[in-house]
């Protein structure tokens, strides 16, 4: 055997171990492709994105009792300066404590809508008006009813009583009115009422008084009336 057979395999060995390298580190630098998601990972990668909660719309904020008074010329002006020949007297906002929520108190829904009060007194024969201006919807005499116990024990009337108050005509307008009771100076007469954007509360020793002053300011007129029927002559026998 000689030198060049032996040599001669040898070198093929090692051309085929080189090329066989070449292509692994070939197949190595290749980058491997990305694998495409199946339907159910697609599917459970939305469900894990976090879903945004539609907000809710707040509630209007409801009117509540106003306990500031601010001036209301408006309303004075419509308080007269005499009633029955004697001084009225407007009792100047700085003066008193009370505020529209206060009386309105008195008033329950109704009352949340008192915007600005007025106070006026007669002296002697004793006589105090409480008038207040409403900005919500207009308010009728007959809205008062579900009120009268409580306007009337504000006004110093013991306990919770709706019976004695009716309703009445004084000067062509509806008016409620309940006498006095055992915790009133006798001949107590008191009054409410409304012409839809004002609310007045009276009370007052001397009816009289009481009523000029009610006459003098606006109220809500009362509704006509209707005549019943004249019978039909032809509906008798004969």
């Amino acid at each position: 055997m000689t030198l060049r057979r032996l040599v001669a395999p040898r070198g093929r060995m090692v051309l085929s171990v080189a090329g066989a390298l070449a292509l692994g580190v070939a197949g190595c630098s290749a980058p491997a492709p990305s694998p495409i998601p199946t339907p159910v990972e697609a599917s459970a990668a939305a469900s894990a994105t976090p879903v945004v909660p539609t907000p809710t719309p707040s509630p209007s904020p409801q009117p509540t009792p106003r306990f500031t008074n601010p001036a209301d010329t408006g309303l004075a002006a419509l308080l007269p300066s005499t009633v029955a020949g004697l001084p009225l007297v407007v009792a100047p906002i700085g003066e008193f404590a009370l505020t529209p929520g206060d009386v309105g108190l008195a008033y329950g829904e109704i009352g949340l809508d008192f915007a600005s009060l007025a106070i006026a007194y007669v002296e002697q024969p004793r006589l105090t008006l409480y008038a207040v201006r409403t900005d919500g919807d207009p308010v009728s005499t007959e809205d008062l009813e579900p009120h009268l116990a409580t306007a009337g024990r504000y006004l110093g009337i013991a306990g919770l009583d709706r019976e004695p108050w009716e309703l009445i005509t004084v000067a062509d307008r509806q008016v409620w009115t309940r006498p006095g009771d055992i915790a009133t100076a006798a001949g107590t007469v008191l009054y409410t009422w409304s012409d839809g954007e004002f609310v007045f509360l009276l009370i007052g020793a001397d009816d009289t008084l009481n009523r000029a002053l009610v006459a003098a300011l606006p109220g809500e007129p009362q509704p006509p009336t209707t005549p019943n029927p004249s019978p039909n002559p032809s509906a008798s026998g004969g």
